[in-house]
């Protein structure tokens, strides 16, 4: 059974922040009036910024950042509708792919749930685990998502685990016996080199078009 993370795997998380300051932008000039929120959200990002773009948009726009407001904008930017799409490599391997697949996927629940319906991928993927519907110490790398894959596809049947990030996504894969493989997409957001070799993906693609012949050598 081929198994997918989303982020940066099936489409550029960076579209999914850059649709939010976009959307934000709006939000905050209809509640202060003030101008380029998103722009400079966007900016920031540009420029490394990850852990404190709103703050740093807000100093940019002369916005007083208390804890509510940057709570409000983080709540505000996880739900917004998304306006993302496919990597065209992974809407052409998933709409020609004849074989069960399922989806494991990190995150606010509805931030994942949204980004999941604005990409439609029930079209193509069956079995779908945002690991944000339970509680916390449930995501990647605790193993419950893939044990539930497995019931799925009612081992010993192949295991494989397409997705990102080293630092999460293969370790507990790797020591369940299921195959691996990191994809690396340019503008990805997590750092591509693993920790540790238990960390390592089996193989490593640039496109999903390289999947096909990979998971012929797994």
């Amino acid at each position: 059974m081929l198994v997918f993370d989303l982020d940066d795997t099936l489409y550029l998380e960076r579209d999914f922040a850059f649709s939010g300051y976009n959307w934000l932008n709006g939000w905050v000039h209809e509640k202060t009036g003030a101008e380029g929120f998103g722009q400079q959200c966007q900016a920031a990002y540009n420029a490394g910024e990850r852990r404190r773009i709103f703050n740093v948009a807000c100093a940019q726009t002369g916005l007083d950042a208390t804890d509510a407001f940057i709570q409000d904008l983080i709540t505000k930017y996880r739900s917004h509708p998304p306006s993302i799409s496919l990597c065209k490599d992974a809407e052409r391997f998933l709409t020609n792919a004849d074989q069960p697949m399922g989806l494991i996927t990190d995150g606010p629940e509805k931030m994942q749930r949204n980004k999941i319906a604005a990409l439609d991928l029930d079209r193509f993927i069956a079995h779908i685990r945002p690991t944000g519907a339970w509680p916390d110490g449930y995501g990647k790398p605790h193993p419950r998502a893939y044990e539930e894959m497995e019931l799925i596809a009612k081992k010993p049947r192949k295991m494989v685990y397409v997705a990102d990030n080293p630092a999460k996504d293969f370790i507990t894969p790797n020591a369940r016996g299921w195959r691996t493989v990191q994809i690396l997409r340019p503008g990805a957001v997590h750092d591509p080199i693993p920790p540790s070799s238990k960390h390592a993906a089996y193989a490593t693609v640039t496109s999903l078009g390289q999947l096909t012949e990979v998971l012929s050598d797994l």
